[in-house]
């Protein structure tokens, strides 16, 4: 974090960054969103002047942008919100049926033009000649024009918008152009006329899950192959102040072995997945490391303020989202997690807030009995002691039932 900014006259210019990270950390996100809204006093998350995100992080500050509340997206993943389109995070895995049938159908002929190119021996050996059946494997798992639809339709409620000229704020979706390797902003003079649905699906195009979209004739992949959370869009755009939320970092169970909270080899023990999870979290945490540290030398007079979950919330790190429960819990953690570490770093976050016209909202942070739901007009989720209660409950009923049967 940096702590040089100095105040400025009038309304200090805000700013948000908010990372990638799937499903799962676009959930976290939202968890941290609502922390962060109720906990600072002065501005809301719907009025801040620079908006940037990147995948998953993308669609969050386009919905921030476009008016939509943080308890209205806490809201949206768990039920159906009145007049909005339900958030199901299965519809954004849509088998790209069409692509894996194109690429499939063409083994064949690629396959006799390695045996080809073998026995005419214009390669000398097997292995390199079957090189080319790369081809035939599908660039991507999943379709992404579904996310494309999905985001359009809720900004064609009134009020809102798919157009970034049309917003009062400044809002940046960074994608990576395939072709060359640069950042793409959307949003910016040049781009700002690619509707903003078409923006995100872009930023979100993880290579290998989603297809490479293509816009004005270049093809375009996630943002977050070059940077993590691009926090340098909001301070070059003159934020004083820029919030950031990153949900991706690696999990530390070495903790958790010690304490007996967790197996050891748990990630292992996971699978393929776990171990990919665990070893880009690590790649990409790093490179953020190195990104954040060098805003010191660059925006001296700004301040960043890093919201990350902790790096022991196992539940966190290996819950399925998929299922609705876990998608509250994950949503449940964030919140809580945010106001911990807003509460714990009080000392330090007070005086910068304060610089730029803000406060922490401290009765709020340190009300122990708070919880999300209740907050955003849902009922708490049950107790977990409340379903062990009805399954000791369920257990009486059938064992009297079998010694009123024998």
């Amino acid at each position: 974090m940096t702590s040089r900014a100095k105040k400025t006259a009038g309304r200090a210019r805000l700013g948000l960054a908010l990372a990638g990270g799937a499903g799962g950390g676009a959930i976290y996100e939202i968890g941290a969103l609502r922390a962060l809204d109720e906990a600072i006093v002065g501005r809301e998350l719907n009025d801040l002047d620079v908006y940037v995100g990147v995948s998953a992080g993308a669609f969050l500050t386009a919905c921030l942008a476009n008016g939509l509340s943080t308890d209205q997206m806490c809201r949206a993943i768990t039920k159906p919100e009145p007049g909005e389109h339900p958030f199901v995070p299965e519809m954004f895995f849509q088998p790209a049926t069409a692509e894996i049938g194109r690429r499939l159908a063409r083994a064949p002929g690629l396959l006799g033009q390695a045996l080809r190119g073998y026995l005419s021996g214009r390669e000398r050996r097997l292995r390199d000649a079957l090189t080319i059946l790369g081809r035939s494997l599908p660039v991507a798992l999943f379709r992404n024009e579904p996310i494309r639809e999905y985001i359009a339709k809720i900004f064609s409620k009134p009020g809102r918008t798919d157009d970034f000229r049309r917003l009062k704020s400044h809002l940046c979706v960074v994608a990576t152009d395939l072709e060359s390797g640069e950042a793409a902003c959307f949003g910016e003079p040049g781009l700002d006329h690619v509707p903003i649905s078409k923006a995100v699906q872009a930023s979100s195009a993880l290579p290998g899950l989603y297809p490479p979209v293509e816009i004005d004739g270049r093809l375009y992949v996630d943002g977050i192959l070059l940077k993590t959370m691009h926090a340098s869009v909001p301070l070059a755009h003159g934020a004083e102040l820029v919030f950031c939320i990153n949900p991706i970092v690696p999990v530390d169970v070495r903790p958790g072995i010690q304490q007996n909270r967790i197996a050891r080899g748990q990630i292992v023990e996971r699978g393929l997945p776990a171990v990919l999870s665990q070893t880009l979290r690590t790649l990409i945490h790093s490179r953020m490391e190195l990104g954040v540290k060098a805003y010191d030398t660059r925006f001296p007079d700004a301040d960043v303020v890093l919201i990350e979950p902790p790096r022991d919330d196992y539940e966190n790190f290996f819950s399925n989202i998929f299922a609705f429960s876990s998608r509250r819990d994950v949503c449940e953690r964030a919140y809580q997690a945010t106001r911990r570490d807003l509460r714990r770093r009080r000392r330090e976050i007070e005086p910068i807030l304060a610089r730029h016209g803000l406060a922490l909202n401290v009765a709020v942070l340190e009300d122990d009995q708070r919880e999300l739901w209740p907050n955003v007009m849902l009922p708490p989720p049950p107790k977990p002691a409340a379903a062990a209660d009805a399954l000791a409950d369920l257990d009486r009923i059938i064992a009297r039932a079998r010694r009123l049967a024998g």
